[in-house]
């Protein structure tokens, strides 16, 4: 028998809310209100977060680090969480909060060989793609900001990246590259947390323009939904 269910929608904004839990809610706001609040930006394109490999709002937090860090190349975690900002919408400290308030929020920047940098994403891939679901790990591809690349998730492991390139270039292999990232899993690593890099990128630009995720180059994944840029 064909399974079948019923999508039941709920309306949130419809249901009057639990006036103890509300005012709850606004007690614990009211210290931080105003900060909450600050406008750091306007965007002009639509910053969302549901791509497997990259979205619009990723990139910003790519770009932030790029260019506030001084790296070449920058790595984001694959994260989907954070509300979604429409053309026009301010971008206030809240919003920058809401998408990067996590209890690991170091930034880093290091020197890696291109070796290393391949060698990232391929392990990061198999996480994703390893045919072997007890070796799948979950999560969505790690963001990747100034570098391009391919990527085949139907590959054998340590086959899945090639092509890479900055700026047009092939990466080399024993060539050293300032990568920046973020949420370093490894204990004890210390750095600017990521909101802070992030508001001082907004505030530098006061407008975020037109946004293109920087996406890889997908083969072999033809007709299968799972897989998206």
């Amino acid at each position: 028998m064909k399974p079948t269910y019923r999508l039941l929608p709920i309306f949130s904004n419809l249901l009057p809310a639990d006036a103890e839990m509300e005012a709850y809610i606004a007690r614990a706001r009211a210290p931080f209100a105003s900060k909450l609040s600050e406008k750091l930006a306007v965007t002009e394109d639509l910053l969302y977060r549901r791509g497997n490999f990259n979205g619009t709002l990723d990139q910003v937090i790519l770009d932030a680090l790029m260019k506030v860090k001084g790296a070449q190349i920058a790595f984001s975690p694959g994260f989907r969480w954070g509300t979604t900002l429409l053309p026009g919408e301010a971008i206030t400290t809240e919003s920058v909060m809401d998408w990067s308030a996590i209890t690991y929020p170091a930034t880093t920047l290091n020197d890696l060989t291109g070796e290393m940098i391949k060698t990232i994403l391929e392990d990061v891939c198999d996480n994703l793609f390893n045919p072997d679901p007890y070796y799948q790990q979950g999560g969505d591809m790690v963001r990747v900001g100034g570098l391009t690349y391919t990527c085949t998730p139907n590959a054998s492991m340590g086959q899945r990246i090639s092509d890479l390139r900055l700026g047009g270039k092939p990466l080399d292999a024993s060539k050293t590259y300032k990568v920046a990232g973020w949420a370093p899993v490894a204990e004890g690593v210390t750095g600017e947390p990521i909101w802070e890099v992030l508001t001082k990128y907004l505030r530098d630009r006061k407008t975020i323009g037109s946004v293109t995720p920087n996406v890889p180059k997908l083969v072999g994944i033809e007709g299968n939904p799972g897989i998206a840029a």
